[in-house]
């Protein structure tokens, strides 16, 4: 169950193209079918597309991109195609959005955040200063500030994932995490290369995780503060 790609996805109409999943069995499949889709619906057309609403100064567009109705960008913010971007999204200042990424309807990107070859469905939410890299975020998923989905081993050999004993090769040298619906990432959390999070599972801040996290969980790591006296001292402006 836990590499059926309904396990982490329960809602596919959260995502703007009609039987896109058909098909599709885990969800490592998502961003190899993103690739070849932006391909074929940006880059063969040679599609520049942007209905957005601009606050401040314009957008930093390059390559083929579709970004869509009632979506807002916010200052300083570097899109580089090919890039799918639907309706009413918020990306905020300083965002960088990276080729081969589908960003669906109602998401939105914080301040710094730079996204790369990911796929987000409706409503999932990246905070400020994040990195998301060659991962798959579920309905109204939530990345916290902070946190970094690690892409790459050290050894840049394709990234794997152990289940019941029995590693599975996910055929990609790069690549993040799949996040499932309504799962959350804390602040400062990082994932493991491979790492792969059932929906509604909450990893609180601070933590770091790896392999298989099941649905519904709570992930935390325990730490032991050490608390000593302090001299007093007037810092200086």
């Amino acid at each position: 169950m836990s590499l059926s790609l309904d396990y982490y996805f329960s809602n596919h109409d959260a995502f703007p193209f009609p039987n896109w999943f058909e098909g599709m069995e885990q969800p490592s499949e998502i961003l190899e079918k993103a690739t070849a889709f932006l391909k074929t619906r940006l880059v063969e057309p040679g599609v520049q597309e942007n209905h957005a609403t601009m606050k401040g100064t314009a957008p930093h567009l390059y390559g083929p991109y579709y970004i869509g109705k009632n979506t807002v960008i916010y200052n300083n913010v570097t899109i580089i195609g090919p890039v799918y971007i639907g309706e009413n999204v918020d990306i905020l200042p300083g965002a960088t959005i990276r080729p081969g990424t589908i960003i669906s309807d109602n998401c939105s990107v914080g301040h710094g955040s730079e996204i790369k070859h990911s796929v987000l469905f409706a409503g999932a939410k990246v905070a400020s200063l994040a990195f998301v890299g060659d991962s798959v975020l579920g309905k109204s998923a939530r990345i916290g500030s902070g946190v970094i989905t690690a892409n790459r081993k050290f050894d840049q050999t394709n990234a794997t994932l152990t289940l019941d004993s029995e590693r599975h090769d996910l055929g990609a040298d790069f690549f993040g995490v799949i996040i499932g619906d309504s799962a959350r990432l804390g602040a400062n959390s990082v994932t493991q290369p491979g790492t792969h999070i059932g929906p509604h599972t909450w990893i609180f801040p601070l933590t770091n995780v790896r392999g298989f996290i099941p649905r519904e969980k709570r992930v935390f790591a325990e730490q032991t503060l050490r608390m000593t006296e302090n001299d007093v001292l007037e810092l200086k402006p």
